[in-house]
């Protein structure tokens, strides 16, 4: 997922076609990447971070939390190898907790949410949340969830999953943070057509799509 907001362009993970993503949406400008847990399908796309190197001549900052970022440094070793290729990216880790912190003066708060149980980190940024891979909040993590114009929540299909929420659990609780508009993510084919689908879906609550764009 890709945030503009006061002028500076932040994503939330780097899945397998985050290359595909950034041409497709002409973007220009990458200035951090936040990293929601070290599974491949939200890192498999670092190694292109390498033509915003190239483009913007610095490092690209990379916030995780310390064991997402080891697994980072275990499964692309070349990247921080002390006599590194020539052209292989650039990247600067930063360890974040569950305390808020700040890029470009922008103040970011995570979320803890559980994969199963894998504590894997949302992020609220503004008015806007993203949750993705749970299917557990806490209430204390809730509360930080409330007065939301925007939340985006992964809704893997209808049947229940062991590790992410089914589509009846993720809208009882986007009734219960009553945000003014949700968008479902992280959708598997299971969860039927658009078509179907969408229709059922209360007011303020859609499926998202790829190269979906909204304005805050």
């Amino acid at each position: 997922m890709h945030i503009e907001v006061d002028n500076s362009h932040l994503n939330i993970d780097v899945g397998p076609d985050f290359r595909q993503q950034m041409l497709s949406n002409n973007i220009k400008q990458l200035d951090a990447i936040l990293l929601t847990h070290e599974h491949k399908d939200h890192t498999a796309g670092l190694d292109d971070v390498r033509s915003f190197n190239f483009v913007q001549k610095k490092d690209m900052p990379i916030y995780g939390r310390d064991k997402v970022l080891e697994q980072i440094t275990q499964e692309y070793s070349y990247i921080f190898a002390e006599h590194k290729y020539p052209g292989v990216p650039s990247v600067n880790r930063i360890t974040i907790t569950n305390n808020q912190f700040t890029i470009n003066n922008i103040s970011i708060t995570p979320i803890e949410v559980m994969h199963y149980k894998l504590p894997v980190f949302g992020f609220r940024i503004k008015n806007m949340a993203y949750i993705t891979d749970a299917n557990y909040i806490s209430e204390e993590e809730k509360s930080k969830l409330f007065g939301l114009d925007v939340l985006v929540l992964n809704a893997l299909q209808l049947e229940k999953h062991i590790s992410h929420f089914t589509l009846s659990e993720a809208l009882e609780l986007i009734k219960e943070l009553q945000p003014k508009k949700a968008f479902l993510v992280h959708i598997s084919h299971k969860m039927g057509l658009t078509r179907a689908i969408e229709p059922t879906l209360p007011e303020n609550v859609s499926l998202a799509y790829d190269g979906l764009r909204v304005q805050l």
